[in-house]
């Protein structure tokens, strides 16, 4: 059976490291993804890469693997596969750069090894997927904003009780992505060391999304406090944020997410001098409004909202540089079998 699946990366407009924490997130799915096309059958998983030279060839039931095969392997461990798929991974998203090319990798082999569920039960199958291949205890925003996307539209997650609101975004605001020329590995950050930092602070203050900032200001351990101050005060940032898009209110917007960067900068300690760099040279540039880091941090990419034409080359930063657009989330077709996600309301 011929199958092709696709799923996008995604950026965040605002909200992170707020996910494991039980706090809000405005993401949207990008135009850019990974695709993967094959045959299902066989007793192997066998794939290549437009992007890696490394060739997965796994035997059905393996779950050690070296390189990117870990996340195959991790895929079909979770989805407790008995047959084989042999297929090739096209992808334009960039390795490393805070765009979730693993999740959206591990999203498009769900769907292509054959998933058959619900859009959150398949960003949970891709979360403990990335649990399993790399051992980060990472949060559901990626995977979430991989299968819940919507065209034109970012959307803002609760993480207390994964509720999504879909907030339009303009069509003539420039999303612009600019890849810092700093890889990052989650694996080999601090990031566990700041999810742990945030549990002790809800111990102490209860859930950080809606934690009093005096008694936040009340926690003993200053590094503790900080991680702390910094989740309860993205979280009011994201909210601003959504009522912002709501009204068009695009200096607004641009000041949240420059203050964003900055708390990740200074309470939650993620960026980088050359992330701090590129922010600030973008913020001199006539018609940007903001701009932040995007992702985990560590590295990776900026991203920066502009009038349209403000930035006409973002590849003027770095060598690497987007301008992006919301796009739909995951698909997957096939052949003469139900697609997925069927009917997708809208």
């Amino acid at each position: 059976m011929d199958v092709r699946a696709h799923a996008p990366g995604r950026v965040n407009l605002i909200g992170d490291h707020t996910d494991y924490a039980g706090g809000l997130a405005l993401p949207f799915a990008i135009d850019l993804g990974t695709t993967i096309d094959g045959t299902i059958g066989g007793d192997r998983l066998s794939l290549v890469s437009s992007a890696v030279d490394e060739r997965v060839d796994l035997p059905i039931g393996a779950t050690q693997a070296t390189g990117w095969g870990r996340y195959a392997a991790a895929v079909a461990t979770e989805l407790g596969v008995d047959e084989g798929f042999t297929g090739s991974v096209m992808s334009d998203l960039p390795i490393g750069s805070g765009l979730s090319s693993s999740a959206s990798l591990e999203i498009a082999l769900a769907l292509a090894l054959g998933f058959e569920g619900t859009p959150l039960e398949l960003a949970r199958l891709g979360q403990r997927a990335e649990h399993r291949a790399v051992g980060v205890p990472c949060g559901l925003l990626d995977q979430l904003a991989i299968v819940e996307g919507r065209s034109g539209h970012a959307m803002c997650i609760d993480f207390a009780n994964l509720s999504i609101e879909h907030v339009p975004i303009p069509d003539d605001l420039d999303i612009v992505v600019v890849h810092s020329g700093q890889e990052r590995a989650l694996a080999d950050s601090q990031y566990a060391e700041r999810q742990a930092s945030c549990g002790r602070a809800a111990s102490i203050v209860g859930p950080l999304a809606t934690a009093d900032i005096v008694d936040i200001d009340r926690i003993p351990d200053e590094t503790v406090r900080m991680r702390a101050r910094h989740v309860s005060t993205e979280c009011a940032r994201v909210r601003e944020a959504v009522d912002a898009l709501r009204r068009d209110d695009r200096p607004l917007l641009g000041a949240l997410m420059t203050g964003s960067h900055r708390s990740l900068r200074d309470d939650f300690e993620v960026s980088t001098p050359k992330l701090d760099r590129l922010v600030e040279r973008l913020l001199r540039v006539p018609g940007v409004h903001g701009a932040r880091l995007t992702g985990a941090g560590f590295g990776g990419c900026v991203v920066a909202i502009a009038e349209r034409g403000a930035i006409p080359d973002p590849t003027a930063f770095s060598r690497r540089g987007w301008i992006v657009r919301p796009a739909d989330g995951a698909t997957c077709d096939r052949g003469d079998r139900p697609s997925w996600p069927g009917t997708r309301p809208r």
